[in-house]
């Protein structure tokens, strides 16, 4: 099995970095992305990636804070038969910290069907929230 090239690509004005496969395009040099997004696509694989930075919800604990956004973004898109598959446990990222307080990283695998803006009709779409 063939290797993806990847790439570091700076993502929010150079604020953090991140490494991923270089067929992934900036849609931002195609249309406006929300300033709390980044976002790429690769249109031969019909593959998005997109960071988003999430507020924190206080009343939501950290080990079901992925699988809320996951069903928080599953609502606002209107998705229909949404199913999370897989969730991890939580891990403490202490090189990310914020007043003293390390960040905490937890995944949350789902899938739903969504309408895409080049096609019509919903269609079944995996999704990984960390």
């Amino acid at each position: 099995m063939a290797v993806d090239s990847t790439a570091v690509r700076s993502l929010f004005g150079g604020a953090i970095s991140t490494t991923f496969p270089i067929r992934f395009q900036d849609v931002s040099n195609v249309r406006q992305v929300p300033d709390h997004q980044e976002a790429f696509v690769n249109p031969e694989r019909d593959e998005s990636l997109i960071i988003e930075l999430l507020d924190l919800k206080m009343d939501v604990a950290d080990s079901g804070s992925a699988t809320w956004f996951l069903q928080d973004l599953a609502n606002e898109q209107e998705a229909e038969g949404t199913i999370i598959t897989e969730q991890s446990a939580v891990f403490e990222a202490p090189e990310l910290c914020y007043r003293n307080m390390p960040a905490v990283i937890i995944t949350a695998i789902g899938q739903m069907a969504v309408a895409k803006e080049d096609k019509g009709g919903k269609h079944r779409t995996w999704l990984r929230c960390t």
